[in-house]
């Protein structure tokens, strides 16, 4: 079930709980969409990009590894671009729509952990992740967060909307 959209008419304790509802709602969102898909839908694009619903799951997955675990965190995460195989989002057969939203559940699960333990003003851990760059404050990588997961799942609306699944938030 989708979490309720996080109204800004809603209190809330701080920013980081604002940021950690939008994150929850939209991750929540896309798991509702892509479990509503039918499997034949799954593998197959719909779109001239070329991107299919599960290889869109795995890098959501990934691009949460990539800015909290490598950026933030500073901590060696072994293949940060594994979402990737020869310039494109990349699934295995052998990958299946439970495994990978449990993965994008168990990063999300990590990413709260990290965000409720840290100060939003906080600065990333200097390393590979920001390309010689100084690291950012982890409110600047919640911002990217936030509209990287929404910008994906108006993607998937178009997509689903197309299989004639369900539609709107």
């Amino acid at each position: 079930m989708t979490l309720p959209f996080p109204s800004p008419t809603v209190p809330a304790a701080g920013r980081t709980e604002v940021f950690l509802r939008y994150l929850d709602f939209f991750r929540s969102t896309l798991i509702e969409k892509v479990m509503a898909l039918p499997q034949q839908e799954l593998r197959r694009s719909r779109l001239s990009s070329a991107w299919t619903p599960l290889e869109l799951v795995k890098h959501l997955r990934y691009v949460e590894l990539r800015w909290i675990e490598w950026g933030f965190e500073g901590r060696d995460v072994g293949e940060p671009w594994g979402d990737r195989r020869d310039g494109r989002w990349h699934v295995t057969p052998e990958e299946s729509r439970d495994g990978l939203v449990e993965a994008l559940r168990a990063q999300g699960a990590h990413t709260r952990a990290v965000v409720e333990a840290a100060d939003l003003d906080a600065t990333g851990a200097p390393g590979p992740r920001w390309e010689g760059a100084e690291p950012p404050p982890l409110e600047r990588v919640l911002f990217h967060l936030v509209q990287e997961y929404a910008r994906h799942v108006g993607h998937l609306d178009i997509v689903v909307e197309l299989v004639g699944g369900p539609t709107g938030e």
